[in-house]
């Protein structure tokens, strides 16, 4: 095909001989980017396109490109079966918080897999803006743990968790990370008004595909808590970079059990209006 045949502005191009005007990438893009013109798809001026993809993953004939979001880029759906509910409900209900670890540490391979996935997850208008921080060291993970029950014993929730502090101070019990060998955590830039619900979004995708590598995870409250107060020392256990913060973190590792059992949660409570 010659460049006739082609629509191109600054970021759409479009492929008139494919393109059938049936409007649907107009419809789905979140921003209002794209009008319909007389050959096909056009950009508004002054347009603001979060790089989403949908105008590139809904058009039936592979008609649009986008340079933020390249068709090039992005994988054929159909390729792929679909759960169905039962098997979506079964996905969903099987992931557990693992508090019992193994000793085998995670390979840098599997790590880089998770934070991989967790990239993918969606983010408020598509904002990103989070960045990964994967433990390896297990020494550093200690460390960790140790400094989280140093500020808690200085916290107000000193007394509320005494028997936390007791069973790590007395029994040397890991009441914090429960032994899990490597730790993930998202970071963002101070005052980014989405680091914390962009990175609960990541770390969520990051849990439900650990079992699809024998992994499991759990959500480091505590150290997160610590994490999060004001001239924290972790930044520096961490090298945080000047300007970020970290904004949430799981425990990862092998289970050192399996789960033979759907537990149920409370009743269903809804209202529809």
């Amino acid at each position: 095909m010659n460049l006739e045949g082609m629509n191109k502005m600054d970021l759409i191009t479009v492929n008139e001989e494919r393109c059938i005007k049936c409007g649907q990438c107009i419809k789905e893009c979140p921003s209002y980017v794209l009008k319909m013109g007389e050959k096909g798809p056009e950009e508004v001026e002054n347009s603001n396109c979060i790089a989403c993809g949908h105008c590139v993953a809904v058009c039936p004939k592979d008609a649009i490109d986008n340079k933020k979001t390249p068709v090039a880029e992005q994988i054929d759906a159909k390729d792929f079966p679909k759960l169905n509910a039962e098997q979506a409900e079964h996905f969903l209900r099987a992931r557990r918080s693992i508090r019992s670890y193994k000793e085998k540490s995670v390979s840098r391979e599997e790590l880089t897999k998770l934070v991989d996935i967790a990239r993918l997850a969606p983010t408020g208008s598509n904002s990103q803006g989070i960045s990964f921080i994967v433990v390896e060291d297990r020494k550093v993970v200690e460390k960790a743990v140790e400094l989280t029950i140093r500020m808690i014993e200085k916290s107000p929730l000193k007394d509320s968790l005494k028997g936390l502090i007791r069973m790590y101070r007395e029994d040397g019990v890991d009441t914090i990370l429960r032994g899990a060998p490597n730790l993930i955590m998202a970071t963002a830039d101070k005052g980014y008004s989405n680091g914390r619900g962009n990175s609960i979004s990541c770390l969520t995708y990051l849990e439900l595909f650990a079992p699809s590598l024998g992994l499991g995870t759990c959500w480091a409250g505590f150290f997160e808590y610590c994490a999060a107060m004001k001239g924290s020392p972790m930044l520096k256990l961490f090298n945080i970079p000047e300007g970020k913060t970290i904004t949430a973190a799981v425990m990862v590792g092998y289970p050192k059990y399996t789960y033979k059992k759907l537990v149920d949660r409370n009743p269903l409570e809804v209202t529809y209006i």
